[in-house]
């Protein structure tokens, strides 16, 4: 079913706001209900709200990352939230998305209110009510569909413009009169983006409201800006005074140079001052915007109305302001209880921004297991409540370990950057050898300046997200090339010649997403990545969301802390499950090598299975020394059967120093088997000291006096050793409150220790 909301000043609207219409002003909210127009879907819902009994307000939008268009629209309660004391923090919306077709579907519907709803019919919003008062002398244009594009040949009073487009010069000279004449329309041009930001200011002043510059679009070709937002002042959530307010005009560079009007939406959500004073004078040329060579505006720049002054734009925020008071009570309650509790807020221009917040287990844990970490931004993937990210890390038991969580205000460089900066401070300056992150410039960017040295690797769902988007021009035969270029090749130089043949066969050479992905081939290619270490987390599966189905971009803010808690207690629990069984369970060894009972002893059970398995598996391979130069031999290492499968293996015998090509050491941390093969063919009985990573043995998480001096200052070795000694602390008082018996052992043996520490 299609909702049709008339537009506002013909007489359906008025009879509905009168409460006439017993047609579609009778329906409730469903999911799967369809509009022409997102106004559309708010005309309904205001109606549906007069005759529930409460007031709505516009709620978040979100946008698409493709172009910039909004996707998406929720309308709220005018309770929602808690910025004023009149608000309750209603959970009572309706959220709209547009589909493909243009249409607008209900696609989340709470209805129940927690609070008292006024006498119905009573509680038409006044911004509404105000605008049906306007209807019958200035219809409001319908700009949903995408206009045609026209020039201005006359304005206000009928006076040419002689170059056919709106100059800002000559509104200037024109004076007030001229300005209370100009109204926007979807069509209109300027000869530059300055000329369009001073013209609609010019209209904002008039009509009772001030702007402020918003998003930016930029060319993936040459970087230059495409197109410009300029919007209300009241748009957004990050500061008190801001409502939501969806006005805004949108004007796109054409091939010409000139600027039109392509998208415009003039309602507001909030009463207009038309008493608005504003500086009459004009500012000096050096007081403007400043103009890049295209005529586009500086994304720095910002025309302040009031007194001509430029001062630094206000930065987008898609935090709601709700969870910073919610967040900021939780993060005080915890410090208190975990004194190794960290969490930090940005603030740019007096507003707060990105969050960031670890816990001492969290931190203690990239003691252990922070050398390589997954930056999990896949909130990005769809529409998203909250911009919630995730620091992960792989434990000795090969499962997902917090290593600090973080809502994101906005996606730039200087969000990244202060994120990655903080989340190295709360872990004591150690950076990781590599990190999994998105391929966003931004993020490329943050990631050299505060990992410098650190390796990155693109995260495999965007990869696949761009190969889908590119790789469906192709023809069947090419993906099957490409994917086989990229996951067979087994050396950088058989991936590089592969590469080439496969462009040249196929004439794209020149294709620019090609050799975009070629360039930065060492941040996604396997064969690029295996000499890197990255604890065994597969090149060719996407890795899981820490908290799984428990917390995801879509979780509400009444229900984000539970759900936060809940889905991090669920994975220590495995991980206590895991240590328990590696310290009570042992694998059968299934050998007589002494390697296998050597790495039984010192592996976790998980570790030795992939261990065992290389154990087994040498076994079907033979061995040929091939090359001897002093103490340094090489070895050809094939499967009995297959040729094609083969490694070469070179060992220094005097002090046993080993490497295989096939790189597994290198990228998981523990011998293939090829190397245990020469070792058998050498009789070599132990696994040298060096090729056995303590990341991966049984006491990994209590760390090693080495370990623990390695870490740096004598501040953070004693943090170390706190949060080490608390987490087993912690283990001891859990274990010994199951019941009277166990506290009383738990108590002897905590009495025990201390006699022993002289206390």
């Amino acid at each position: 079913m299609v909702v049709k909301a008339y537009p506002v000043g013909m007489v359906p609207a008025m009879n509905h706001v009168n409460g006439e219409d017993e047609g579609e002003s009778s329906l409730e909210p469903y999911v799967g209900l369809e509009f022409d127009s997102a106004e559309d879907a708010r005309e309904f819902y205001t109606l549906y709200a007069k005759r529930t009994g409460f007031k709505i307000r516009t709620g978040q939008l979100y946008r698409s990352r493709t172009d910039g268009t909004v996707s998406s629209r929720r309308f709220v309660c005018s309770k929602e939230g808690f910025q004023l004391n009149s608000r309750t923090g209603c959970p009572a919306l309706i959220r709209v998305q547009r589909r493909d077709s243009g249409k607008w579907v209900i696609d989340l519907f709470l209805k129940d209110h927690n609070h008292d709803l006024g006498p119905m019919g009573e509680n038409n919003p006044p911004t509404l009510q105000r605008k049906i008062s306007l209807a019958t002398t200035k219809p409001v244009l319908d700009v949903s569909h995408r206009p045609r594009i026209k020039s201005v040949e006359e304005i206000g009073d009928g006076r040419p413009c002689p170059s056919g487009v709106i100059n800002a010069k000559r509104l200037k000279r024109e004076g007030d009169d001229m300005q209370s004449k100009v109204a926007p329309f979807a069509g209109l041009e300027f000869n530059s983006a300055n000329d369009g930001y001073q013209f609609y200011q010019a209209y904002a002043a008039n009509a009772g409201f001030r702007i402020r510059i918003g998003q930016l679009f930029r060319s993936k070709l040459d970087g230059s800006i495409t197109s410009r937002r300029f919007v209300c002042s009241k748009e957004g959530f990050q500061h008190p005074s801001r409502l939501g307010c969806g006005a805004f005009m949108r004007i796109k560079r054409q091939d010409s140079g000139r600027w039109v009007v392509d998208r415009l939406q003039k309602d507001h959500n909030h009463e207009l001052n038309y008493q608005l004073e504003v500086d009459k004078k004009s500012p000096t040329s050096s007081k403007r915007l400043l103009e890049e060579e295209s005529g586009g505006l500086e994304s720095e720049d910002i025309f302040n109305i009031n007194s001509g002054n430029l001062v630094k734009r206000s930065r987008e925020n898609h935090i709601g302001s709700d969870w910073y008071r919610v967040l900021l009570e939780y993060f005080q309650n915890r410090q208190a209880e975990d004194t190794g509790f960290f969490y930090a807020v940005e603030v740019d221009n007096g507003s707060c921004m990105s969050i960031f917040w670890a816990d001492g287990r969290s931190r203690f844990s990239c003691s252990q297991f922070g050398d390589t970490v997954i930056f999990d931004t896949s909130y990005r993937k769809s529409i998203y409540l909250v911009p919630f990210a995730t620091f992960v890390g792989v434990n000795h038991h090969k499962q997902p370990v917090l290593l600090g969580c973080a809502l994101i205000a906005d996606e730039s460089v200087e969000s990244f950057t202060w994120l990655f900066q903080t989340w190295l401070r709360a872990m004591s300056g150690r950076r990781p050898f590599s990190i999994i992150a998105d391929q966003d410039k931004v993020i490329q960017q943050a990631i050299r300046q505060v990992f410098p040295g650190t390796h990155h690797r693109f995260s495999l769902w965007q990869m696949k997200a761009k190969e889908r988007e590119y790789l469906n021009l192709m023809d069947g035969a090419f993906k099957y090339e490409y994917e086989k270029c990229i996951y067979e090749s087994r050396t950088t130089d058989e991936f590089d010649t592969a590469w080439n043949g496969l462009l040249h066969r196929y004439g794209l050479i020149d294709n620019a997403w090609l050799t975009e992905m070629y360039q930065k081939r060492e941040n996604w290619v396997p064969a690029y990545l295996r000499g890197t270490f990255f604890a065994g987390i597969p090149l060719n599966e996407t890795t899981e969301s820490f908290f799984g189905a428990f917390l995801n971009a879509q979780t509400p803010l009444v229900e984000f802390v539970s759900r936060y808690e809940r889905g991090i207690e669920r994975r220590r629990e495995a991980e206590r499950r895991e240590d328990f069984n590696t310290f009570n369970l042992q694998a059968f060894l299934q050998t007589k090598e002494p390697v296998e009972e050597q790495c039984r002893r010192l592996y976790t059970l998980t570790v030795f299975k992939i261990f065992q398995k290389e154990v087994l598996q040498s076994y079907s391979y033979l061995g040929f020394k091939i090359y001897e130069e002093g103490p340094v031999s090489r070895y050809l290492v094939r499967k009995g059967g297959n040729d094609n499968e083969k490694c070469m293996v070179t060992i220094g015998v005097s002090n046993l120093s080993v490497a295989c090509s096939c790189q597994m050491f290198e990228f998981e941390g523990l011998l293939c088997r090829h190397i245990l093969r020469v070792f058998q063919i050498l009789d070599i009985k132990e696994v040298p000291s060096r090729y056995i990573l303590h990341r991966w043995t049984k006491n990994a998480e209590y760390g090693t006096i080495h370990d623990l001096e390695s870490a740096g200052s004598p501040q953070e070795l004693k943090s170390l050793m706190l949060w080490s000694l608390r987490d087993t602390a912690s283990k001891y008082i859990e274990a010994g409150a199951t019941s009277l018996d166990k506290h009383k052992l738990a108590y002897e043996i905590m009495r025990e220790g201390g006699r022993k520490l002289g206390w």
